[in-house]
């Protein structure tokens, strides 16, 4: 694993990619093929994101 993200700047940037990718996901699902997996995914997905916010909102500069 890569280290630890200090730089608030750096830390909104690898958010904003987290989101992208995550909105690219959302994106690419067909409802009618979706499956509890799929959603499952998704869902862990915001977690990670929701995740990591907290742990750049704790650390200190």
């Amino acid at each position: 694993m890569g280290s630890p993200i200090h730089d608030k700047n750096t830390q909104v940037t690898f958010l904003k990619q987290r989101l992208n990718m995550f909105l690219d996901v959302l994106e690419a699902i067909e409802p009618e093929d979706t499956e509890l997996e799929d959603i499952d995914r998704l869902i862990e997905m915001i977690d990670d994101l929701e995740s990591k916010c907290r742990e750049f909102n704790n650390r200190e500069n």
